[in-house]
């Protein structure tokens, strides 16, 4: 009898066990997917992410995604599909500014969001493909006063990463550089300075008269950022140092210097030159300028199909560069399994393969494995007698200036020179 009680008691615990266990399981496959640190979603079988990409490095990285797409990447068994945004990196920073992509409220609960909240995210930008560093600190800015806190990461699993590097050089015509050489022995900021203050022109500097006066380009900060790189790289080289601070900005020497160098430059109102103008223009555009790496790599052909003079590339001494940091919103607007499909896309993007394609546009690989003479078809090795260098070893790296530089700057031209 005792015996038999010993078995009926052990068979209740068993189905007890098992009621429990198929009610876990069934209440498991109801409930939605919490995606950590992101909005709550029933697992999908498919995830879209949305990737904005600045303008210089775009065709890379659409043709890249493509191929990402065509080969049907799952991340947590869901098949990724990157949409790509082009957008110019200014654009891009002035819409995150006005928090044009909007955004949740500081008290909208993520988990129990609305019909038209879930909708208005849904273009909301996963990820930043910024043309540089800078880009994404002052973006930081007002979402730091805004929410109390950074959007786009320094360090962690999240952390903006670099994907392609093209430093700002010197193209300048090859007939206009060999008098500048001949006069200065070098090309640097005071070459560019005194000679665009040359009062008798091409004429006083030992060039043909019929030239007219140096007409320097080199981009409105406004517009581009390689104008706000090109007055840290100034900086650098006026005060010999590659890290420059608010106390700097504010020298009055400087200030002077720096405002004669920037009202000197050819349509500076409306200048976000690139290398194509000079393609298209030839000298109407100006003489030479600093310009991305890239953009002159790329129209070098374009230059030489249409004028008899090419331009010589030369590296500035202080050296500033797009980086194209990989920069993932960590905000609740995106999901998990977003921002992990976004990190996915960022080491696809990294791989040796990619990387090694990026050299047909001209830009410089951030994975150190991948040399810039990998193939034959880099711009590299078809331009490298136009002074294009596989390594930049004669130059000083600026150090990345902090946000107080970068807006200080932005306001002193505003006020100076707009």
């Amino acid at each position: 009898m005792r015996t038999r009680s010993k078995y009926i008691f052990a068979a209740i615990i068993v189905l007890a066990l098992a009621i429990v266990g198929v009610s876990l399981l069934l209440n498991q496959n109801k409930a939605p997917a919490i995606a950590g640190g992101g909005l709550t979603v029933d697992k999908p079988g498919n995830v879209n992410i949305r990737i904005l990409s600045a303008i210089p490095v775009e065709p890379w990285v659409r043709e890249s995604a493509d191929k990402y797409n065509a080969e049907n990447h799952k991340v947590n068994n869901a098949i990724v599909h990157v949409e790509i945004v082009t957008m110019d990196g200014l654009i891009a920073l002035s819409q995150w500014d006005k928090d044009a992509f909007g955004t949740l409220p500081a008290d909208a609960d993520p988990l129990n969001l609305t019909a038209d909240q879930k909708k208005s995210l849904e273009n909301f930008p996963t990820a930043w493909i910024a043309d540089s560093r800078y880009l994404v600190e002052l973006a930081n800015v007002p979402y730091k006063s805004r929410l109390g806190r950074d959007v786009f990461l320094t360090d962690g699993e999240y952390r903006a990463r670099p994907l392609a590097i093209s430093p700002m050089v010197w193209g300048i015509y090859k007939t206009r550089s060999d008098v500048l050489l001949k006069k200065y022995s070098t090309i640097n900021w005071k070459t560019i300075h005194d000679a665009a203050l040359a009062k008798g022109g091409w004429a006083e500097l030992g060039g043909d008269p019929s030239w007219g006066f140096f007409k320097p380009v080199i981009p409105n900060p406004q517009k581009n950022i390689g104008g706000l790189e090109a007055m840290v790289s100034a900086a650098g080289e006026y005060f010999n140092t590659t890290r420059i601070d608010a106390a700097s900005i504010g020298d009055k020497d400087f200030q002077a210097w720096l405002l004669e160098l920037m009202k000197s430059v050819t349509g500076l109102g409306v200048s976000s030159y690139t290398a194509e103008d000079f393609a298209l223009f030839g000298y109407s555009v100006g003489d030479g300028g600093l310009l991305l790496e890239s953009d002159l790599l790329q129209n070098m052909q374009g230059m030489l199909n249409r004028w008899a003079d090419n331009m010589v590339i030369t590296y500035p001494d202080f050296l500033t560069w797009h980086d194209f940091p990989y920069a993932v919103w960590v905000g609740p607007e995106t999901t998990a399994l977003q921002k992990n499909a976004a990190i996915d896309f960022e080491q696809y993007l990294l791989a040796a393969p990619q990387q090694t394609r990026a050299l047909v546009y001209g830009l410089r690989p951030a994975n150190p494995a991948v040399k810039v003479d990998a193939i034959p078809e880099s711009l590299f090795v078809q331009w490298k007698d136009q002074g294009v260098q596989a390594v930049i070893d004669r130059t000083t790296s600026m150090k990345s200036p902090d946000r107080d530089v970068l807006t200080n700057l932005l306001r002193w031209y505003e006020l100076n020179v707009q």
